[in-house]
């Protein structure tokens, strides 16, 4: 049983052979392929997970500076600069667009910043903290950008643990369940055609045998009719009995070893 769970349940015919067998090449295609794409999206994680780790790393850094900046604006400018900060701002200036990025076939999200418009904020800070408050504005700027680009990582860093992980689950399927059970089956269809073969051969023996005797048979009927009627001709042509004739035909038929010529 455990052996017909291992192979397809097939006609073992040189058709189904054939079929089997471009089934088998087609899941070798496959499995090469599917490996080289989970190399491919292999490395790729482990390049978006180096750039994850030291954007990261840098992440500590740039926030520090931006809530001192802050801190440094509202000591410069007063604590009344974000009032006057949002009267200025009408739209956002700093903004995301998303595209995708084709990797082995996969469709990896891309987070892109741009700048659209400008800010008004040519009395921000004129009386005093001008400086502070666009050291800040700069500050915050540069960190947006970097939150962006952390979140483009880290979304395609999801996106290809779950196509390595389906990318593995196929390769694992083809190398240890189907393509297995495709071998297995081509190996039962081999030995199932070559005992056929094998029955046919004997087969064809037992009916030559028995045509061979079949021959010798009607072999010995016509020689022992040809010499029934030449003993009658014998005995009617001599007028002698029938055994007599018999007994003289099988004399006749035996050579002497005396007589040279």
């Amino acid at each position: 049983m455990s052996g017909q769970s291992q192979r397809l349940n097939v006609v073992p015919t040189v058709t189904m052979l054939g079929v089997i067998k471009a089934r088998l090449v087609g899941a070798t295609r496959g499995h090469a392929l599917l490996k080289k794409k989970s190399d491919a999206l292999t490395v790729q994680f482990r390049q978006i997970l180096k750039k994850i780790v030291s954007t990261k790393e840098s992440m500590g850094d740039v926030m520090k500076n931006s809530s001192f900046a802050l801190t440094e604006a509202k000591y410069s400018a007063g604590e009344n600069i974000k009032h006057v900060v949002l009267e200025n701002v009408q739209n956002a200036t700093l903004k995301v667009r998303s595209r995708q990025e084709n990797i082995a076939g996969v469709k990896l999200p891309k987070f892109e910043h741009f700048s659209e418009g400008e800010t008004k904020n040519d009395l921000t800070g004129l009386a005093r903290g001008g400086q502070q408050v666009q050291a800040c504005k700069a500050a915050y700027v540069k960190s947006i950008e970097l939150l962006v680009e952390l979140a483009s990582l880290q979304t395609s860093f999801l996106t290809l643990d779950e196509a390595i992980k389906t990318t593995n689950r196929r390769v694992n399927a083809l190398e240890n369940v189907v393509k297995p059970r495709l071998e297995n089956t081509v190996t039962y269809i081999k030995g199932e055609l070559d005992e056929l073969e094998r029955e046919d051969f004997f087969r064809l023996k037992k009916i030559q045998g028995y045509k061979r005797r079949e021959v010798e048979k009607q072999m010995a009927s016509a020689r022992l009719y040809a010499e029934e009627k030449a003993a009658e001709d014998l005995s009617l042509k001599k007028g002698i009995t029938l055994g007599s004739a018999h007994n003289l035909l099988s004399h006749a038929s035996q050579k002497d070893e005396d007589i040279i010529f």
